[in-house]
């Protein structure tokens, strides 16, 4: 029997540092952004939002760096051919060095989910928010339908690293090697039957010229979009009248936050409104209707005005009321109503500085601390 120590096996250099970077990268970005989104709430969303951007930042790199990296960067080396998917699956390949057919479709589908879930979130900021890139060119409906697929692909996004993980763990145990370990220094044993590879130089020079180029792009194109108007913003100047009036006894509610009908039976009822008598000289309430309504939810295309349109019958013109304003603040204490900063329910611009404006964006909502 042999004394000498068994030799150590001959490892080579698979991930580079860029690719290594790039997996834990994204791993931290996407789990960012999983957080935020599923357990955040709207206080979380610019955390989730750039999260997500970043993530999608990632996937570009990547996507050039799979042209212009080295050997097992390149998609020429790990996409597959349905001949040498179906080989892999018969076990009639070699062992590979970098991502086996399957590994490839798993880092496909993973590029593309988080590029799609990037797009669809763009569009529910543009159709629900009137804010982004896509605003001006996005309905309301287009943003809803996007919020959809948004929250669907994020759930699969989800499914697809569950089996990242278990396919990582049966390969490291099917070959007897530490997969992980290799995205962590980059290195993996040689052994005799390897898949061969031909050997491709990383070209970074050229990455880097059009990873410039890409940005600079997505910069000017962005700036572009933004500059276009975009319709269906809650009007912007209060009626001087309705302010004075309104605003004399409480915040001055943005017409985009009832329907026509709400502001007609608010007006209507204004001898006995919420227990006072808020009566106007009949010119005057006219003149106020006549904005409000001109003014209301119908003609606005923003998540608050659609949401709070839905008035409740018994409550025609009592936002506090509503099932929608209900569900978005099921998770506030009541107590909150109740402290100095806040005072009731119905001082949206406490926690909203921009209410008045009737945006309502979702990066401007800030919660008293007391």
């Amino acid at each position: 029997m042999s004394l000498l120590p068994s030799p150590e096996p001959r490892t080579t250099p698979v991930w580079d540092l860029f690719v290594r970077l790039f997996h834990w990268g994204l791993a931290a970005t996407v789990g960012v952004a999983a957080v935020t989104g599923f357990f955040g709430g709207a206080g979380r969303l610019q955390g989730h939002l750039t999260a997500g951007l970043i993530a999608a930042a990632l996937v570009l790199a990547r996507m050039v760096w799979g042209f212009c990296g080295p050997t097992h960067a390149r998609f020429a080396d790990f996409v597959p051919s349905p001949a040498a998917l179906r080989a892999h699956l018969r076990a009639e390949d070699g062992r590979h060095l970098g991502h086996n057919p399957l590994g490839a479709l798993m880092v496909l589908a993973v590029l593309a989910a988080v590029l799609v879930l990037a797009v669809t979130g763009l569009l529910m900021l543009g159709g629900m928010f009137r804010i982004g890139p896509f605003a001006a060119g996005t309905s309301f409906a287009a943003g809803w339908g996007a919020r959809e697929w948004h929250e669907t692909l994020a759930i699969g996004v989800l499914g697809l690293i569950a089996l990242h993980l278990g396919g990582v763990a049966f390969e490291s145990r099917r070959s007897r090697e530490n997969l992980a370990r290799a995205m962590l220094d980059g290195r993996k044993e040689l052994r005799p039957g390897d898949a061969p590879a031909a050997e491709i130089p990383a070209r970074p020079v050229l990455a880097f010229t059009l990873l410039a180029g890409l940005g600079a792009a997505l910069v000017a194109g962005n700036a572009v979009l933004a500059a276009r108007p975009v319709p269906g913003q809650p009007v912007a100047q209060i009626d001087p009248v309705t302010a004075a009036e309104c605003g004399a006894c409480h915040m001055v509610y943005h017409p985009s936050l009832l329907p026509r009908a709400g502001w007609q039976a608010l007006i209507a009822g204004l001898p006995s409104h919420f227990g006072e008598d808020a009566s106007l000289a009949p010119a005057t309430a006219r003149e106020i209707e006549g904005w409000l309504t001109a003014h209301a939810a119908e003609t606005t295309e923003t998540l608050p005005a659609k949401l709070f349109a839905r008035t409740a019958p018994e409550a025609p013109f009592t936002i506090t009321a509503t099932r929608a304003w209900a569900r978005l603040h099921e998770d506030l204490p009541e107590a909150l109503f109740r402290t100095k900063p806040v005072g009731s329910r119905a001082n949206c611009a406490a926690c909203h500085p921009d209410a008045v404006s009737g945006r309502f964006s979702p990066f401007a909502l800030s919660i008293p601390k007391e």
